[in-house]
């Protein structure tokens, strides 16, 4: 298996996992199929995919994924098992969000930021 292209156009190919229980229950790796504006993005709805593990992608890519309901995951480095082992624990983290909402998403950080904004607002709220 490779690693994640950092240029997502010219990946070479696509790893389709399917995950069920947390389990890989399918992996197929499909040839690029040209990288026509939009064809990559209707390949892989084709395939059944809601997530899309990237490298680098631009943002007119990532419109005509969120257009077929595909989350995309961008800035993801490494080895596409150890990226999938990374999807299955829960521990995989990027630039922006997660595919299964709430699974392995940065905790620590983000509650302790989320918990003092929301005391500001509740004494913000007390001083009206």
């Amino acid at each position: 298996m490779g690693s994640v292209s950092q240029h997502f156009g010219r990946a070479p190919e696509f790893t389709i996992v399917s995950i069920e229980n947390n389990k890989v229950v399918e992996k197929k790796v499909l040839p690029n199929p040209g990288h026509e504006v939009g064809s990559i993005p209707k390949f892989i709805n084709d395939q059944g995919a809601t997530c899309m593990i990237v490298g680098g992608i631009g943002h007119r890519a990532i419109d005509f994924f969120n257009q077929y309901g595909i989350e995309v995951i961008r800035g993801i480095v490494g080895k596409v098992d150890g990226v999938i082992a990374k999807v299955l624990d829960g521990t995989l983290e990027s630039g922006e969000n997660i595919c299964s909402p709430g699974g392995g998403k940065g905790y620590g950080a983000e509650k302790i930021h989320t918990g003092a904004d929301d005391n500001n607002d509740h004494k913000h709220h007390h001083q009206h």
